[in-house]
């Protein structure tokens, strides 16, 4: 009898144990673009898929596009820190000046048109330089898009003077310094407004990658698309992947290492190349829409690229007057650029 008492008592022990490993959870993520556009398609959707599997399904994770849950693009980051939501894709440079150490990656012609490439830099230096500024929120994945592509109705962009008077849509601080400078009037934009924009013709055109033209309807909102020379990106978009602190800390540890498997270089590197998939689909259907695809010469690049250079300049010399050691980010970025395409990027920070 005490033998048959104790092994009913070892049972539910063990009953209760194995209820408490086996908990699900259901985590809710949101973010601001259409849900066919190439994160979501080829990095969102595919990392979710992975994390289910790999916890057995014990991780249900509910996405959600076109800001869903509630709230603006730019207020993404908050909706997580504040647990709004448990997760979602958050654009840095929406919030111009919170995050200044970021936009040294965002600089003109800092990272190459590899998409991937630039996001193993990203993750990289953002272990070295931001780690304390998303000190509100687990990080998930850092990294950038692929190449920024100047967009606009009316013919494509020949040299510099074209520029002169256009009203282009700028994602971030860098991009809008730089059209600035080419003589455009930047006008700061979220993704979401810049269709509106262009039907109502409050804009001429916008700088954007090829990914998100399907989804925007540039094939229709806009008659040309131009890029510069080279492997460089005229401009590129820091993002983030993250999580709400306490969604995470609530995990049970073999969950939170399922979390911790889909995180770092190498799921940044796999949102890189969600963008490098969905930038050569978008560029197809741009050409098969019959749209103008033009590049500009070595010459006018050259000439965009000494306009980048003095952004640069201003950018460090307006940082370091923040107090930041703004060259030497700048410097830290474009080693972590060129560790990337050298194939030699150490480990995870």
């Amino acid at each position: 009898m005490t033998f048959l008492k104790t092994a009913a008592v070892t049972a539910m022990l063990g009953l209760t144990a194995t209820t408490g490993i086996a908990q699900d959870v259901t985590l809710r993520f949101q973010h601001f673009v259409s849900p066919n556009s190439a994160n979501p398609k080829y990095f969102l959707d595919p990392w979710v898929e992975k994390v289910v599997a790999e916890s057995n399904g014990r991780i249900k994770i509910e996405i959600y596009p076109f800001m869903q849950l509630g709230g603006k693009a730019t207020a993404q980051y908050d909706l997580i820190k504040d647990g709004v939501i448990d997760g979602g894709w958050v654009i840095p440079g929406y919030t111009p000046g919170r995050f200044p150490e970021a936009e040294a990656l965002e600089l003109p012609f800092m990272v190459t048109k590899s998409a991937e490439e630039a996001s193993r830099a990203a993750w990289v230096y953002t272990q070295h330089h931001l780690m304390d500024d998303f000190a509100d929120v687990h990080l998930i994945a850092a990294h950038m898009h692929g190449p920024g592509i100047i967009h606009k109705t009316g013919d494509a962009i020949e040299d510099l003077s074209a520029f002169a008077g256009l009203k282009l849509r700028g994602p971030s601080r860098a991009a809008t310094l730089l059209l600035d400078k080419l003589g455009a009037e930047p006008i700061g934009l979220p993704v979401p407004q810049f269709p509106e924009a262009l039907s109502k013709g409050v804009v001429d055109g916008g700088v954007i990658t090829w990914e998100m033209a399907p989804s925007l309807k540039l094939d229709e909102l806009t008659d040309s698309h131009t890029d510069v020379a080279g492997d460089m990106s005229l401009y590129n978009l820091y993002f983030i992947w993250a999580m709400n602190k306490d969604s995470y800390n609530a995990l049970p540890d073999d969950l939170k290492a399922v979390i911790d498997a889909n995180s770092g270089l190498e799921t940044s590197a796999m949102a890189g190349r969600a963008h490098d998939t969905g930038d050569v689909v978008g560029r197809a259907l741009m050409e098969e829409a019959g749209n103008e695809i033009a590049t500009l010469s070595d010459a006018e690049t050259a000439r965009i690229v000494a306009l980048g250079e003095e952004v640069t300049r201003d950018w460090i010399q307006e940082m370091t007057a923040r107090g930041l050691n703004a060259a030497q980010l700048v410097e830290d970025a474009k080693t972590a650029v060129a560790g990337t395409r050298s194939e030699t990027v150490p480990a995870d920070g």
